[in-house]
């Protein structure tokens, strides 16, 4: 009868557990992580790009991109981390809240200034945003773009240096032989070049990219 139950339990389980506590973890980016073999985006929070600097208290500057990315490490490193999953974006990455030894990732990204509250898709966040503001941690610390008008800054300046005025992302193959795609905002498109002998190609979409076999560049580690 103990065995019984006890398969019972089993089963009921949620399968983000089952599957994933003790996985691989590779952080991506700040609201990025791969777990398992499966990338989650973080439901809720938008951090800066890995090329994103960010204005300082002082009237300086300082990578809050890197920095997030470094917060994302020491957050997950070393410790289980488990995801939910809240459906894919058009990226087919699974939107999730993660967890690192049982306490939200999400919510800690927000509290340390490391991420804004994405609050075009979710409100989940903003009372914990609201109080990191008058904190004056991160990326509170004087006022700075956030990461959506990073991107869109970026895609647009680079609209006039692509072959096609519409297709500015840049398909390399590095040399592992790997396919990776970089985005206007991506850390190495300035210096990354397109051999269109060699197999290289431009995207007009990060979709088209994904569809074609690239995939995005990985800025954090295990």
């Amino acid at each position: 009868m103990l065995k019984i139950l006890f398969f019972c339990v089993a089963i009921l389980m949620p399968q983000s557990i089952q599957a994933f506590a003790g996985s691989p973890v590779h952080v991506v980016d700040g609201d990025t992580l791969d777990v398992g073999g499966i990338r989650y985006r973080l439901h809720g929070i938008d951090a800066p790009e890995a090329a994103q600097v960010c204005a300082g208290r002082d009237g300086g500057s300082w990578k809050c991109g890197q920095d997030s990315i470094r917060v994302m490490e020491e957050l997950t490193g070393g410790k289980s981390v488990e995801c939910d999953d809240r459906g894919h974006d058009a990226y087919g990455r699974t939107i999730a809240v993660c967890t690192a030894a049982g306490v939200e990732i999400n919510a800690l990204m927000i509290e340390q200034g490391m991420a804004w509250a994405f609050r075009k898709y979710s409100q989940d966040y903003v009372k914990a945003e609201d109080a990191a503001r008058r904190r004056g941690v991160g990326i509170w610390q004087a006022p700075t773009e956030t990461a959506w008008d990073f991107r869109a800054h970026k895609w647009k300046s680079s609209l006039s240096a692509a072959p096609d005025r519409a297709c500015p992302i840049k398909g390399n193959i590095n040399r592992k032989h790997e396919r990776i795609y970089h985005v206007p905002w991506s850390k190495d498109y300035g210096k990354t070049r397109i051999d269109v002998a060699k197999g290289e190609r431009w995207f007009c979409t990060e979709e088209e990219a994904i569809a074609a076999g690239w995939r995005a560049p990985l800025w954090g580690h295990e």
